[in-house]
């Protein structure tokens, strides 16, 4: 018995292993990237300042339940990662801090794709509502005061 058992799992194996001739096919493409936390899509993000260029890997915030969870509850986030919530049309926003946990940029990004305003490090669980000057068609949450260490301001073009 003991050698019909060996011999059934030796046959299973063999029909398991790589080289199998009903194999099916690899992929050469690379799966989305994909954050680990939130599950959200991740999208290289760039930000360009006069002559400087920064680069980001962000979070892509799409559906309204996606933007109304947004990074609360997150206790760390790298230096040059971050979330975009897009807007599709543009309009006028407004983000507060509730059950958000690090302090955080909010980089409200204007119709033309330049950066009209920063709400520089928001407070931690703060309700207070803070605005976009005027229309927003996407707003860019980075760690608090890292616009400000990267001298990224309003007029610089953010794109994704």
């Amino acid at each position: 018995m003991r050698g019909y058992l060996l011999g059934a799992i030796a046959l299973v194996l063999a029909a398991c292993s790589p080289g199998a001739s009903d194999a099916a096919p690899q992929s050469t493409q690379a799966a989305p990237a994909v954050h680990p936390v939130s599950g959200l899509p991740v999208v290289p993000l760039k930000v360009t300042s006069g002559s400087k260029v920064h680069q980001f890997r962000v979070e892509l915030a799409r559906t309204p339940q996606e933007q109304a969870k947004g990074l609360m509850f997150r206790t760390e986030m790298g230096p040059d990662e971050g979330m975009i919530f897009p807007f599709d049309p543009p309009r006028g926003a407004s983000f507060w801090m509730r059950n958000t946990v690090i302090p955080l940029d909010l980089i409200f990004v204007a119709p033309d794709g330049r950066i009209s305003n920063i709400a520089a490090n928001a407070i931690p669980y703060d309700e207070t509502p803070l605005y976009s000057d005027g229309e927003a068609k996407a707003v860019l949450e980075l760690n608090g005061g890292r616009a400000a260490e990267l001298g990224i301001k309003p007029g610089d073009r953010v794109e994704w």
